[in-house]
């Protein structure tokens, strides 16, 4: 396995905010390319995106609560040769505003870099109305469209001094509170490549965004039952890396997948098409199953809903012997 310098898993010594993230590299982007504009609705501090307006107040519009005009104003900027990076909640952008992205992003094909915050139940207290859970499935039917949702905040400013250089429309999904830190500055990203962060040969399981910290303990926790299981993180759902699943896939025989979102249409759909159309394999699929999510604090939510690691390390058993 290539060595992407992963940090330890355990003890967890960072955790931090994955939108910081994209703070961090929203601000490096701009300061490499004076092409590289931004846009809120109304909500700077809360995305992160404060630090670029901050450095670049002419290079920034408050839209206000206006998610629609959000999305047309960042079409427009593009249209004039701009990269304009515009930031919400996800349960507003896309949530709200889905047919502006569809017809002035999407069908024009510009390179607008649409940011949502505060996505999955991990928002926790907030509530059903802002965690945002169909957010990968609204982007990855769009034509044109890339979907991101980084692992950690290291990986996600990395993604988005990537995003800037695309040519694409583009979608990155953040979460809201602090979660591990599992990669370093060394660890490689590319827009459309899925990673192998841990090898096995009994099952594979397949995750993006914050739940590729609960796969790898997952991992060394299946150790202890027999059974070897390899990771891939998946940071880009859409385009879909194919080739790294179905190398895994055709050694391992089973698969598990895990999101932080609606396993319909969402991480967990995606796979499940293209396995059925190129090498058909016992699959199960984590993550919000057709419901939405309820209030509460981050890691009762994880738990209640089952998205963690524990239940990567039940399914992972149960799947590995609906195989034999």
């Amino acid at each position: 396995m290539t060595d992407y310098k992963l940090l330890p898993l355990t003890p967890v010594t960072i955790s931090e905010p994955i939108r910081k993230g994209f703070g961090r590299g929203l601000l490096a982007a701009g300061k490499l390319d004076n092409n590289v504009v931004a846009a809120c609705a109304d909500l700077t501090d809360s995305t992160q995106i404060s630090l670029f307006k901050a450095e670049f107040p002419e290079r920034f519009v408050e839209i206000g609560v206006a998610e629609q005009n959000l999305v047309t104003v960042g079409s427009g900027l593009a249209a004039m040769g701009k990269i304009p990076f515009v930031s919400s909640y996800a349960a507003f952008s896309p949530g709200r505003n889905w047919e502006q992205i569809r017809t002035t992003i999407c069908l024009n094909n510009v390179p607008v870099k649409i940011i949502g915050s505060h996505a999955g139940v991990s928002v926790g207290p907030d509530g059903a109305t802002h965690q945002m859970l169909e957010d990968i499935a609204l982007m990855r039917v769009l034509p044109n469209m890339v979907v991101i949702a980084p692992g950690d905040s290291v990986e996600a400013e990395k993604a988005t001094l990537a995003m800037a250089k695309d040519k694409r429309p583009n979608y990155m999904r953040l979460a809201r509170e602090a979660t591990p830190v599992f990669t370093s500055p060394d660890t490689p990203f590319e827009i459309g490549k899925a990673y192998v962060y841990h090898e096995g040969v009994d099952v594979t399981i397949i995750t993006t965004g914050t739940m590729t910290y609960q796969a790898l303990i997952a991992a060394e926790e299946l150790k202890k039952h027999n059974i070897s299981a390899e990771v891939i993180h998946m940071p880009t759902i859409k385009p879909f890396d194919g080739e790294t699943v179905l190398k895994s896939v055709k050694k391992t025989g089973a698969v598990v997948t895990a999101e932080e979102g609606q396993i319909i249409g969402g991480l967990g759909g995606a796979v499940a098409e293209f396995l059925g159309e190129n090498h058909p394999v016992p699959i199960i699929r984590i993550g919000m199953k057709d419901r939405f999510g309820e209030s509460g604090e981050m890691k009762e939510l994880l738990e209640h809903f089952g998205l963690d690691s524990k239940q990567i390390v039940l399914s992972a058993i149960l799947i590995n012997d609906k195989k034999k």
